[in-house]
């Protein structure tokens, strides 16, 4: 399975399929000085972060702070809107994103994005799943419903659709429906997965599935979060990066940004102080 579907999916998924450990400790993304512009206005400056491999990274900061804007230049989603220029470097192992790549959905196979609103298809739960694998040009049936199946079961909703896989996507329930968006981002086998926001619209029981998946996918993909919810924050990640003001105050592990952050401003963000 994993030969096909690697020769047609950025050779990414037999590194995937073997089971990485959580013991990796090897940055998988590294940021240098990136500013980032929307129609000549800055909005970041200067950022700079290292992000390990096989961890949760958040990012938190009060709205307009610049972390979603950061969470898209990560694989490109930014182009989408028109006006924006950047300078500076993301790489991703040691291929830079913007220079190394012929094109920007290439980088987007390797470095999937899960979005704030589940975003499902018009179509089946199967097909929303087996969408990035057709698009890739992977035909074989019995591949693309192994690779389905897989996915589904990372995203721990398979018991749940098992026996409805022909079903729209739509009769799931919300927290359903971002698993499902989470198991067809997973389908192509990415190493990196970004996620902005994804539980707060969900319910507390929903939001908590949520937050057991992204801990067990952490042992085979990096994740970087953007997150409102300082609780979240500190249950989920390993690391933590304070936004404000599109600067990048401070970063490091979870625990210590949480009880003995080395900035003031970190210290009244995360206290309620502001924001």
């Amino acid at each position: 399975m994993s030969e096909q579907v690697t020769a047609s999916v950025a050779g990414s998924m037999d590194k995937q399929l073997s089971e990485k450990t959580i013991e990796n400790h090897f940055y998988k993304m590294t940021v240098d000085n990136l500013n980032f512009f929307y129609s000549g206005k800055q909005a970041l400056f200067d950022i700079s972060m290292n992000i390990k491999e096989n961890r949760v990274t958040a990012l938190i900061g009060p709205s307009g702070c610049g972390k979603s804007t950061f969470l898209r230049a990560l694989n490109r989603m930014n182009e989408t809107i028109p006006g924006t220029s950047w300078d500076g470097a993301i790489k991703l192992d040691d291929c830079d994103i913007y220079q190394d790549f012929t094109d920007a959905s290439s980088v987007r196979t390797r470095i999937g994005m899960v979005f704030q609103k589940s975003n499902p298809f018009p179509k089946s739960i199967f097909d929303n799943v087996a969408y990035g694998l057709r698009v890739n040009g992977i035909k074989d049936r019995a591949l693309i419903a192994e690779v389905v199946e897989d996915s589904l079961k990372r995203a721990v909703l398979w018991s749940e659709v098992k026996d409805k896989l022909d079903h729209s996507a739509f009769m799931l329930s919300g927290g359903q429906q971002q698993r499902l968006c989470i198991a067809r981002a997973l389908a192509i086998r990415p190493e990196v997965i970004l996620m902005d926001e994804p539980a707060s619209a969900l319910d507390p029981i929903s939001t908590s599935k949520i937050e057991d998946l992204i801990r067990e996918l952490r042992k085979l993909y990096t994740i970087v979060i953007v997150t409102h919810n300082m609780q979240q924050a500190a249950r989920i990640s390993d690391y933590t990066a304070f936004f404000y003001e599109g600067k990048l105050i401070e970063f490091g592990e979870t625990k210590k940004l949480f009880t003995k952050p080395d900035k003031k401003h970190t210290e009244d963000y995360i206290t309620g102080r502001f924001g």
